[in-house]
């Protein structure tokens, strides 16, 4: 088992360089998921671990140590209600934005672990090309592990992985298989950015029609939530979205940010223009 000391050193750690707050009574966590960084860099075990960080707190051992960690599950259209919203209103309402403005549509799918949530994304959009019509869109995906981002843009899941959301249509179509499970297809994969980004510093630069960031909110702090919530909402186009995960709220966080007025669960405006947003009224 974990000495208090140690895990209160390694707790401490993880919120600093991730953001990651474990808060008390999740031993359990770093003493699952440390013990192959611990064996893997010649610790005999979590003190001896610990002991390396305190006395010389290597960038790679710290940086193995939040990977571990931060390494989340994830899924194909997850959650259902947010895609069917994103299909059916805020890619037709960002495009027309975008066509007026003569601009490409950018999309940011922030914490994007192995690649489900920005690949559903890009098949979205490649299915509904009517909703998009006349208008590129770019893709941005990030995470904080190398690791899974490395796995992400190769795009290789297995048998388990597919069958976690992703309906056949779409594996059939932009899926190709390979000696370890199906590839996504050049084209799809060549349609995102990946990049590596840690959500405690400073974004990709620019403005955002939409901002993913879903089901990583609820591993971080209430200051550490409002930092991103804000820092996120400044870089919103004029009528964009903020995507949350479904258990995750602004509320009692910060302001900045309101439902859609659909109420579909996860999915935020801007509260400057949350009026752009309401429906237009029927005319008797």
């Amino acid at each position: 088992m974990i000495a208090p000391a140690d895990y209160a050193f390694l707790s401490e750690l993880l919120q600093k360089e991730s953001g990651l707050a474990l808060g008390t009574g999740k031993e359990y966590l770093l003493e699952s998921r440390l013990p192959p960084v611990a064996q893997k860099h010649g610790f005999a075990d979590l003190a001896a671990l610990a002991r390396a960080l305190r006395s010389v707190p290597r960038r790679d051992l710290i940086k193995a140590v939040c990977d571990s960690m931060t390494t989340g599950e994830t899924l194909w259209f997850r959650d259902g209600g947010p895609w069917e919203t994103l299909k059916t209103q805020m890619l037709p309402a960002v495009a027309a934005r975008a066509r007026a403005e003569r601009r490409p549509i950018r999309i940011w799918s922030a914490a994007c672990s192995s690649g489900q949530e920005p690949y559903s994304i890009a098949m979205t959009i490649a299915d509904h090309p009517s909703a998009t019509a006349g208008v590129k869109a770019e893709i941005l995906a990030t995470d904080y592990c190398d690791a899974v981002l490395g796995r992400a843009k190769d795009g290789v899941y297995n048998q388990f992985e597919v069958q976690r959301g992703l309906p056949v249509m779409q594996l059939v179509k932009y899926f190709t298989q390979a000696p370890n499970g199906f590839r996504v297809n050049d084209s799809l994969r060549g349609s995102i950015e990946w990049r590596h980004a840690n959500l405690l510093q400073p974004f990709a630069p620019g403005e955002w029609d939409i901002i993913f960031c879903r089901n990583v909110l609820i591993y971080f702090d209430i200051p550490t939530k409002k930092d991103i919530i804000e820092r996120m909402t400044k870089q919103l186009r004029p009528g964009g979205y903020l995507l949350l995960g479904g258990t995750e709220t602004p509320f009692g966080v910060t302001d900045c940010v309101v439902r859609h007025p659909s109420k579909v669960s996860g999915v935020y405006v801007r509260k400057d223009d949350a009026a752009m947003h309401e429906p237009a009224a029927k005319v008797a």
